[in-house]
């Protein structure tokens, strides 16, 4: 009798997916818009969410208009605290370098993310940001969450705007 190969237990919870889904709604948000659709939730340690926001670069015509910055600055202004330890953060694309830099900055405990980015992820598909040793601050970094509808939601958001580019 052939024994069964366990697969070894997610990195992540119930509950991250649960926060996850959160954030897919505010990607989902960004996609209606016309935004790139990324989503980002920040939650406390007791599990309130502080904050949310999707992609806003062309709505907000700023560049820093990233989810996870979105959603951060609404988080602090709740707190009335630019540093958030203690706090997670919930995005739909791994970061980039702007985004972990301002997530290192806030003295986050977690960032947990969905979709890898081939292109421009500095959780470790491009660059792995917050291994530098030599920073003052660390954070725990979690990929994978709910990858394939973040993912997904991603391709199908370009394939569409791919389709409708010859007819522009």
């Amino acid at each position: 009798m052939a024994e069964a190969l366990l697969e070894p237990p997610a990195p992540w919870t119930a509950q991250d997916a649960r926060y996850m889904e959160l954030a897919l709604d505010q990607a989902r948000r960004a996609c209606a818009v016309g935004e790139v659709p990324v989503g980002a939730v920040v939650v406390s340690a007791r599990g309130e969410v502080l904050g949310e926001g999707f992609n806003r670069t062309i709505l907000d015509h700023d560049p820093t208009a990233h989810a996870e910055i979105v959603a951060l600055r609404q988080a602090a202004r709740a707190l009335e605290n630019y540093r958030l330890p203690g706090i997670s953060v919930y995005v739909t694309l791994e970061p980039c370098v702007m985004c972990i830099g301002a997530m290192l900055h806030a003295r986050l405990a977690r960032v947990v993310f969905g979709a890898h980015d081939p292109k421009t992820g500095a959780c470790g598909s491009v660059l792995d940001v917050g291994a530098v040793s030599r920073l003052n601050h660390h954070t725990s970094v979690t990929g994978g969450v709910l990858a394939e509808p973040c993912g997904e939601l991603l391709r199908g958001f370009f394939r569409e705007r791919r389709r409708k580019e010859p007819q522009a």
